[in-house]
């Protein structure tokens, strides 16, 4: 049995300030990002199997460098049964056997298939489809917003009874990641249409169904009645368009099509007599499909939809066509990603704690833990002076974010308690057998927390993962240690340039509790109005100021940033960054910060800002992104730096440059 097993390279990271990256030719005040990274722009290429390149792809290489070493050490030794050595070990020496899989061809996923083709009747449709629920979606953290099953299944603390868990159903069935992909009637949407259908009549043809072509037609149409159904991204992010409880008695008045007890059975969900959906115009649609469209048609989505699933456990050419369609035509991206790289990504989703045990044993260090727990308190405590010193609000919403504030749960690094994944039986050399177990042990573990206690301590994101989180209605957020590295990370450079970078995402996330989403729960996370009516009024209009600003961001001619779309990453840019540059000066005492380079303490500091957002993205990615993703694209999120007083002064910033804002148009929310 050939494995892939490989020296894994050593990666580089920069760290304090890039001055070699800075374009001096460019005024501060004309163009922030391309005066701080303008160099770097000119000179680097984005790797061919990227979408995009800049310092949080540098560091999400390294950690899967990181992470692939920890993996091919536990593929390589004997640890026993059962132990998360030998289930990470074995999970990622059965994806790297390429050769093992290519073997067994479709068999392991036959039965799937035969059952999908056993279909009769509407009944057994609809089991069918509950059969494919999965936990694969989760809205208020901006984790996933997509699903190619007909619905996910979000389990989450209530937002009316924080005490409980419910079970929440949002819209999904489609391939392409968004319903502009099948209803945006502009010649390059329609150019994809015309890819997609041959790509779906492609992965039919691979699996040797018969009449490929006339069914992937179908298929598309199908898809296309469904994206008519969706619900917009804008929606998907509005909270009290979301908070609508159902009974099971209901779903059969307000959604028929759909037989919702054999769904619900087969899904797992037959004993909740209550859930939250989110998108109740999506579900009434996509229920009113299933009775509608023709039974074949149906069948044939479902076997493609089985198929283009789990292409990364099936034969090399349905991996390769799969990423020639999503990789290549949605992405812009030329060039697959290596197998190391895949199966490593792989094991990191599948058994995400169980690898982040490992990760954050080796890569983590006490003294990192806590520099960061010190900058995080450091940051509260000045986003807390913030809100005294609001002098727009009322005493009585002060104290209630005050509240709200002083119970906001953060955790660093990893979490206190590990997740057990005793129960997933993890077998070598079973690649497709394994994907499919990680799967439904990930589904029963969120089917099991209904009914019991909700656990606010629980991590979404694992300790390898690039990024950061905030979890409205739990009130919590998460830092993974691999986030805490250089470039925006480094224990061993001035703080100004760690409060510009490491800080500024503390204090994003700790403004997302009091954006436009998360000022809407209460220290509980509860849904409720704790604002009065005029300080309602005075957020919403500077929330709207913002809007108008980032609209005005158009990085092709024919398509400008969504204002509306995102609105809660802005303003909580904004407010981040303000209370982090708060946070630095607190950190000076009465002194000021030692010059570096010529750059003064507030010069390293925002110029540390504007160089984590340093990107290159190919121009497809960027459109899909500016459709689907509620953040900015990187260039303007390091122009958040004209809305800050004190940016202006350190850079000399005046009346007449492209970025200045006279001082009445600064939006301050926070």
């Amino acid at each position: 049995m050939r494995q892939l097993w490989l020296a894994v390279p050593a990666l580089a990271l920069a760290t304090g300030l890039d001055l070699a990256g800075i374009d001096r030719s460019v005024k501060p005040g004309d163009d922030f990002f391309r005066y701080a990274n303008g160099t770097w722009l000119k000179t680097t290429e984005i790797p061919a199997d990227r979408a995009s390149y800049g310092p949080g792809a540098i560091l999400a290489e390294l950690t899967t460098q990181r992470t692939a070493a920890i993996l091919q050490e536990a593929a390589r030794s004997v640890a026993p049964d059962g132990s998360a050595a030998q289930r990470v070990g074995d999970y990622y020496a059965s994806l790297v056997d390429q050769a093992a899989i290519d073997a067994r061809g479709l068999a392991p996923l036959q039965p799937r298939l035969d059952r999908i083709g056993a279909i009769a009747d509407r009944k057994a449709l609809s089991r069918a489809l509950g059969e494919t629920l999965r936990a694969d979606v989760d809205v208020l953290n901006a984790t996933n917003l997509y699903t190619d099953n007909l619905l996910g299944l979000w389990v989450a603390q209530d937002l009316d009874d924080p005490a409980r868990y419910s079970a929440f159903l949002l819209q999904g069935g489609l391939d392409m990641p968004d319903r502009a992909y099948y209803v945006d009637p502009s010649p390059r949407m329609a150019e994809i249409r015309t890819r997609f259908e041959a790509h779906v009549a492609r992965v039919l043809e691979l699996a040797r169904v018969s009449d490929a072509a006339a069914k992937a037609a179908r298929i598309v149409d199908l898809e296309r009645r469904m994206a008519e159904a969706h619900g917009t991204r804008e929606d998907d992010v509005d909270v009290k368009k979301g908070d609508n409880h159902w009974t099971r008695a209901q779903f059969e008045t307000l959604a028929p099509g759909l037989d919702w007890p054999a769904y619900f059975e087969a899904a797992g969900l037959a004993r909740e007599s209550a859930f939250v959906v989110w998108q109740p115009r999506a579900v009434t649609g996509l229920s009113a499909l299933v009775a509608a469209r023709p039974l074949e048609t149906w069948k044939d989505y479902l076997t493609f939809h089985a198929l283009e699933h789990v292409a990364a456990v099936l034969p090399a050419p349905f991996g390769e066509e799969r990423f020639a369609f999503h990789g290549t035509v949605l992405a812009g991206v030329p060039q697959r990603r290596e197998a190391w790289k895949r199966a490593t990504d792989s094991t990191s989703n599948a058994l995400g704690e169980d690898v982040g045990r490992l990760y954050a044993e080796r890569h983590f260090p006490p003294a990192a833990k806590a520099r960061i727990e010190g900058m995080v308190r450091n940051l509260v405590a000045a986003f807390g002076r913030r809100i005294d010193a609001l002098d727009w609000m009322a005493p009585a919403t002060k104290a209630k974010a005050r509240e709200k504030l002083a119970v906001l749960q953060v955790g660093v690094g990893y979490p206190d308690r590990w997740r057990d994944y005793t129960g997933l039986r993890v077998v070598r050399g079973d690649a497709f057998g394994n994907a499919e177990r990680a799967e439904r042990f990930e589904l029963d573990r969120n089917l099991a927390k209904l009914g019991r206690p909700v656990d606010r301590s629980e991590w979404v994101m694992t300790p390898q993962t690039v990024n950061a989180v905030n979890l409205p209605a739990m009130n919590a957020l998460n830092f993974p240690a691999a986030m805490l590295q250089p470039p925006f990370f480094d224990p061993d450079r001035p703080l100004a340039m760690d409060y510009g970078a490491i800080g500024a995402v503390i204090g994003h996330e700790v403004s997302h509790s009091f954006d436009d989403q998360g000022a809407q729960f209460d220290a509980a996370g509860r849904l409720l109005n704790w604002w009065t009516d005029a300080d309602r009024k005075h957020f919403e209009e500077a929330a709207a100021r913002l809007v108008r600003q980032y609209e005005a961001y158009r990085p092709f001619p024919d398509l400008h940033v969504n204002g509306t779309l995102t609105l809660s990453e802005n303003i909580a840019d904004v407010a981040g960054l303000a209370a982090s540059y708060d946070a630095y000066r607190l950190s000076l005492s009465s002194g000021e910060a030692p010059v570096v380079g010529g750059l003064s303490g507030d010069q390293q500091f925002f110029l540390s800002f504007a160089q984590s957002w340093r990107d290159k993205t190919r121009e497809p990615a960027l459109r899909q992104q500016i459709i689907e993703d509620g953040h900015s694209p990187d260039e303007y999120r390091a122009d958040t730096v004209r809305n800050l007083d004190a940016w202006y002064a350190a850079f000399d910033v005046r009346a007449g440059q492209s970025l200045f804002l006279a001082p009445a148009d600064r939006v301050r929310v926070w």
